[in-house]
């Protein structure tokens, strides 16, 4: 199974916090399509009505920092956003994000590689991410089939029910 993403560049600075992925006001419900529409509001407040299907943030250090808020990594998938490529997560923000089947990159010097709109690739298990603007590859760490697995299964919680004997 290829795990590849291709889409285009939303730029997010150093120490982006749970509260700016999904602002607190919009935590009294639960449904992944209005957390998507308010995803990284107080950055873009127009952010949800830009991003395509597809896309990806690529952000500074310490991505997903603050609470440990499950809700944050959900608010991004279901904005549509495919993948985040960042020099550095906050390390129970990754988990949750692979606990729901939302891919995350880190890539030292991702903000200085990438500029808002450019297209990129990344491709997970050969270890590449590419800026398909400037046609420049980086080099990282290929995803481990586990994870693999749990990302294609959508998360954690699919990922296990479809290994569970029947019943």
């Amino acid at each position: 199974m290829r795990m590849k993403f291709e889409g285009t560049v939303f730029v997010a600075p150093d120490n982006v916090d749970t509260d700016v992925i999904i602002p607190a006001k919009y935590l009294n419900r639960s449904d992944p399509e209005y957390l998507g529409a308010h995803c990284m509001e107080p950055l873009d407040e127009h952010f949800s009505s830009r991003i395509a299907k597809g896309d990806v943030i690529v952000a500074g250090r310490n991505f997903g920092c603050g609470s440990s808020r499950e809700h944050a990594p959900v608010a991004i998938k279901a904005a549509g956003i495919s993948c985040v490529v960042a020099e550095s997560f906050a390390r129970i923000f990754y988990r949750n994000a692979i606990n729901i089947g939302l891919p995350l990159v880190e890539l030292p010097g991702a903000a200085k590689a990438f500029a808002a709109g450019d297209r990129i690739l990344v491709d997970l298990d050969a270890g590449a991410v590419r800026n398909l603007t400037r046609r420049e590859e980086h080099r990282i760490q290929p995803y481990p089939a586990f994870l693999q697995s749990i990302i294609a299964a959508g998360g954690l919680v699919p990922f296990i029910r479809a290994r569970r004997p029947a019943a």
